[in-house]
């Protein structure tokens, strides 16, 4: 029997500029999209600052994670993408402050672009909801 599969598009959250959705739920798992610091209408937040930025990226993993029923508390995966690893000490810092205690499996990568040149970083992310 398939899993059941939702697709979540996020109030608050840009509108998506490819073909994919904020969130898919399927059943239990949830899959975040990779998020970056965007408002509303799609601007970026944070300018040069890379702790602006990943505040601002939280924010958007927490309403894309809300919009399933979980939280970072049910995160059991991330992929954190960073223009500059350098950074890497000043994201963590600001993971904490959102993940607390829940420390999930994480990939980190340095890539030379994003789809903006503005963009520091972007964050995609896996949670399991309670049963």
């Amino acid at each position: 029997m398939p899993a059941h599969r939702e697709e979540f598009r996020v109030p608050g959250m840009a509108e998506p500029i490819s073909h994919f959705t904020h969130v898919v739920r399927a059943d239990r798992l949830v899959f975040v999209s990779g998020c970056v610091a965007s408002d509303a209408q799609g601007r970026t937040v944070g300018g040069n600052d890379v702790v602006a930025q990943a505040r601002q990226v939280h924010e958007n993993l927490k309403k894309c994670l809300a919009a399933a029923g979980a939280t970072f508390a049910d995160v059991c995966k991330v992929t954190v993408f960073l223009k500059n690893v350098g950074d890497r000490e000043k994201v963590n810092t600001v993971r904490q402050e959102y993940f607390g205690s829940s420390r999930p499996a994480s990939t980190l990568v340095e890539i030379s672009r994003f789809v903006r040149d503005d963009l520091l970083l972007e964050i995609e992310c896996v949670a399991v909801i309670p049963k």
